[in-house]
C-alpha cells in the first residue's frame, strides 16, 4: 500500500506534533491504554481533519491533521488520549456534485466505525452540504453544534460462562419483534425497564418465549437510527428503525440506561439472559442505505468523506444516486472499503456482542454486481469464507425495488430466505375461499412442504425457506382477518401508504364487533393460519403478538407509530390463542411432522409413501383435482415423519361447511383441532372410518405407536 504523508497547513501545524503516524487498522478509534489511535477511509480527500470536542459534544477545543494515508486510509495515534474522548472528522476536497463529489470542510462527519454517538440529530439547514435554494452551490455554514459525534471507548465485557446455543435448524422458531414494543405495555416488568433490552431479558418475557417454544428472537434495528426530516417536521418518529448512520451501535432509545451501564453493556446482558434461556439473537440490518437520503439529503457521515466512494451513481449522472433501496440512495458494496465496512460490522456483532445471526433488508442489493445480481458475488463469498460469520444464521429478506430484485430461492446454499409465495399462497387458500377464489390445493401443498419448486433445484435444502404469514410489514394477524382496507391515516400520507385493500379477505365487518359468529370464524381464521405455519416444513416465523390477538387498528404501515397502535397490549391477551400456539409449537417439537429432507413420494420398504396427498374421501389426490377451484379440503400423510416413530396426518378444510373425511387405516389419535380455543382434543380411534373436520379447520393426527411428546 502506498503511505504518503500531506502536506499541513499553517493553521493545524502548532497541534500535528502531538500526533503520530499511528496505523491504518482498525478502522475507527481504537484505545491502547496508552492513546488512540484513528483510521479513516477516504479515497478522495485532500485532507482530513480529527476534531475534539469537550466531553458533552458542544464545544470544539482542537483540530488535528490526520497527515498520513495508507491505502486511501487516514490515520494516526494521538499519545495521552483517553477513553470518553469526543471527537469529529472534517474531509477537504472538491466540491464538484457533476462528479459525485461533495467534500465540505465546514461540515462535521461522524465516524463510520464509532462504537458510541454523542448528542442528537437536530434538522437545520447548516446539516446539509448542499444549499437548499441552489443545491449544485455549498453551504459553507459550519455545523459542529448540531452534527453527531463519536465517543471513544473502552469495549470490555465479562461474558461470563455465555454460550451460543447454536440452535439446529431443523428445531429453529423465528420470533420477529421490536424490543420497545414487545414489552413497552408489559406492567409485569418495573416501569424503567419496559421497552427496553432489559425488559426484554425481564423473566417475565424469557418465560413467555419459552412458554410459546421459541427458540430464536429476530430483533428489528437496534442500530443507531435517525429519523427522517418529513416525520421530524410532522411530530413524527421513525419507530421501525430502517434509517441506519452508525452500523457499530446500539441505539440508546431501546435502553433503560442505567447510571453505570452502557448501552451496549445492557444489550450484551440481553444476549447473556437469552442465550442461557437456550434463545438465539438475531438482529434485522440495513446494509442497503444510509440515513443521508437521497441527493437533498444531509451531510452527515459517509456522504462527507467519500460520497463516489461510498454510494452507487448513476452511471453518466453522478450527481444522481441509484436508488435500488426506495430510500434515496444505495450503499456500493462493489468497493472494498464498503464491503469491508459491511464485514466488520457484522463480524463485531457476532464476536464482541455474540449475536448469533442476521436478518438483511433489501438483500439483493447486497449481491449486486456491475449487472444485477449475482448469487456468488464478493458479499457472499467473503461471508462464506469468514471463520466467525460462515456459523451465523443468515436471513435474506430476498427482493430489492431494483431491476432483477425478486430473488426468493435465489441466495446461496446456507441461507435462510423470507419466502412471500408461502405468506400469498397460505392467505389466499385460507381467507380467499369464502367466494371460491383462494389458491389452489396444488398451491397449499407445494408451499406448506418447503416450496420445493424453489430451493430443491437450486440444491436448497427446506429448512431455508422461512415460512411466515405476517410479518412487522403489514397487517398483524388479528387485523388480517378483521380488515378489508389499510386504516394508516395516522401515518400523514393521507392513507395512501402501505398495501390498499387485503386482496386475500373481504370479512363484512371491519375491525371490533359483538357479533360472536364473526369473532368465533376470525378466531377459527387466525389458528388455522398458526398451524398451518408452525407446522409447515422449512423454517417457522412467528410475528410478536400474533400469538395473543395483537391488533394495530388496521394499519398495515405503522412505521412511524411509536405508541399504542404498535406497543403489545399485554392486559388484553388471548390466552386461549397463546395457549392454542404453545400447543402446536410443542407438537412440532414433538413430531416434527417434515423431514429436514426434501419428500419423493415413494414408497419405502413398509410399503407406505414418504408423503402422501389424499383427497378427504381417501382416494388419492392426482390430475386435475389439484386445481379445482371447488374443492378447499385435502389430507396429507406423512409415512416419515422428521421426529415421530409413525406416520402422521394432517386434513385440512379451507371451506364454509364442515368436511367428512375417511382416515387410512389403523389406530389414530387427533393431536390438535384447531376448531377448538385451544387446539385441545380427546378422539382416538380405529382407521378406515369418516371423520368431520369443521369448516375452516385444520386437524393433526398420530398413528399409534407415534410416540409424539
Amino acid at each position: 500500500m502506498e503511505t504518503l504523508k500531506r502536506h499541513t497547513p499553517a493553521r493545524a501545524r502548532a497541534t500535528a506534533n502531538e500526533m503520530s503516524p499511528g496505523q491504518p487498522w482498525p478502522m475507527g478509534a481504537t484505545h491502547d491504554g496508552k492513546g488512540v489511535n484513528f483510521a479513516v477511509f477516504s479515497s478522495g480527500a485532500q485532507r482530513v481533519e480529527l476534531c475534539l470536542f469537550d466531553a458533552k459534544g458542544q464545544h470544539e477545543t482542537r483540530r488535528i491533521d490526520l497527515t498520513v494515508c495508507t491505502g486511501d486510509v487516514w490515520h494516526g495515534y494521538l499519545p495521552g488520549a483517553a477513553v470518553g474522548l469526543v471527537y469529529g472528522l472534517r474531509a477537504h476536497g472538491p466540491w464538484r456534485p457533476d462528479r459525485g463529489q461533495l467534500f465540505d470542510p465546514s461540515k462535521l462527519l461522524l465516524d463510520p466505525y464509532t462504537r458510541d454517538v454523542v448528542g442528537q440529530f437536530v434538522w437545520r439547514d447548516e446539516q446539509f452540504g448542499a444549499d437548499r435554494s441552489f443545491p449544485l452551490h455549498r453551504d459553507a455554514r459550519d455545523n459542529a453544534a448540531f452534527a453527531l459525534k463519536a465517543r471513544v471507548v473502552a469495549d470490555r465485557y465479562d461474558w461470563g460462562d455465555d454460550r451460543a446455543p447454536h440452535t439446529p435448524l431443523d428445531r429453529t422458531v423465528i420470533y420477529e419483534l421490536h424490543v420497545k414494543g414487545f414489552s413497552r405495555l408489559q406492567a409485569a416488568i418495573p416501569e424503567t425497564m419496559r421497552g427496553t433490552f432489559a425488559g426484554l431479558a425481564h423473566p417475565v418475557s424469557v418465560a413467555h418465549l419459552k412458554r410459546l417454544g421459541i427458540t430464536a428472537v429476530s430483533l428489528m434495528p437496534v442500530h443507531y437510527a435517525l429519523d427522517e426530516e418529513r416525520l421530524a417536521r410532522i411530530g413524527l418518529h421513525n419507530y421501525w428503525g430502517y434509517n441506519t448512520i452508525a452500523f457499530f451501535c446500539v441505539d440508546p432509545a431501546l435502553s433503560h440506561q442505567r447510571e453505570g451501564m452502557a448501552v451496549r453493556d445492557e444489550f450484551r446482558a440481553m444476549v447473556r439472559t437469552l442465550h442461557a434461556a437456550g434463545i438465539e439473537v438475531l438482529l434485522d440490518v440495513v446494509f442497503n442505505h444510509t440515513a443521508e437520503s437521497d441527493g437533498t439529503g444531509p451531510t452527515i457521515s459517509f456522504r462527507g468523506l467519500d460520497n463516489a466512494a461510498y454510494y452507487r451513481l448513476e452511471a453518466g449522472m453522478p450527481a444522481q444516486y441509484e436508488n435500488q433501496s426506495g430510500c434515496g440512495n444505495t450503499l456500493d458494496i462493489r468497493r472494498p472499503h464498503v464491503l469491508r465496512l459491511v464485514m466488520d460490522s457484522l463480524r463485531y456483532w457476532v464476536s464482541d456482542m455474540h449475536v448469533d445471526g442476521f436478518r438483511f433488508d433489501l438483500a439483493p442489493i447486497l449481491g449486486r454486481g456491475d449487472n444485477g445480481f449475482e448469487r456468488d458475488g464478493a458479499f457472499f463469498t467473503a461471508l462464506a469464507q469468514d471463520p466467525i460469520l460462515s456459523t451465523a444464521k443468515m436471513i435474506a429478506e430476498p427482493w430489492d425495488i431494483g431491476t432483477g430484485g425478486y430473488q426468493v430461492g435465489g441466495f446461496p446454499r446456507g441461507w435462510l430466505e423470507w419466502n412471500d409465495q408461502f405468506r400469498d399462497t397460505m392467505r389466499s387458500f385460507w381467507l380467499g375461499g369464502f367466494d371460491n377464489t383462494g389458491g389452489s390445493r396444488g398451491d397449499f401443498a407445494l408451499r406448506l412442504c418447503a416450496s420445493s419448486d424453489l430451493y430443491q433445484p437450486r440444491l436448497r435444502a427446506p429448512g431455508e425457506s422461512v415460512n411466515y404469514i405476517v410479518s412487522h410489514d403489514g397487517f398483524t394477524l388479528r387485523d388480517l382477518v378483521s380488515y378489508n382496507q389499510r386504516h394508516n391515516l395516522a401515518n400523514g400520507e393521507d392513507n395512501g401508504d402501505g398495501h390498499g385493500h387485503n386482496l386475500s379477505f373481504n370479512c363484512g365487518v371491519e375491525g371490533p364487533t359483538g357479533d360472536p359468529l364473526v369473532n368465533a370464524l376470525r378466531g377459527k381464521l387466525q389458528r388455522a393460519l398458526l398451524a398451518c405455519t408452525l407446522l409447515s416444513q422449512g423454517t417457522p416465523m412467528l410475528g410478536a403478538g400474533d400469538e395473543l390477538g395483537h391488533s394495530q387498528d388496521g394499519n398495515n404501515n405503522p412505521y412511524n407509530q411509536d405508541n399504542a397502535t404498535t406497543w403489545i397490549d399485554w392486559s388484553t391477551a388471548d390466552e386461549d390463542l397463546i395457549a392454542f400456539t404453545a400447543r402446536v409449537l410443542a407438537l412440532r417439537r414433538g413430531a416434527m411432522p417434515f423431514d429436514a429432507h426434501w419428500y419423493s413420494g415413494l414408497t419405502n420398504p413398509l410399503g407406505l409413501h414418504d408423503l402422501a396427498w389424499l383427497q378427504p374421501d381417501g382416494s388419492p389426490l392426482q390430475g386435475d383435482a389439484w386445481h379445482n377451484p371447488t374443492s378447499r379440503a385435502l389430507a396429507c400423510l406423512i409415512g416419515e415423519p422428521g421426529r415421530a416413530k409413525a406416520p402422521l396426518l394432517l386434513l385440512v378444510n379451507a371451506g364454509n361447511d364442515v368436511q367428512p373425511f375417511r382416515l387410512p387405516a389403523g389406530v389414530w389419535q387427533a393431536l390438535l383441532d384447531s376448531a377448538h380455543a385451544r387446539g385441545e382434543t380427546r378422539w382416538y380411534g380405529q382407521g378406515d372410518v369418516m371423520i368431520d373436520v369443521a369448516a375452516n379447520s385444520v386437524q393433526f393426527l398420530a398413528a399409534a405407536g407415534s410416540e409424539v411428546v
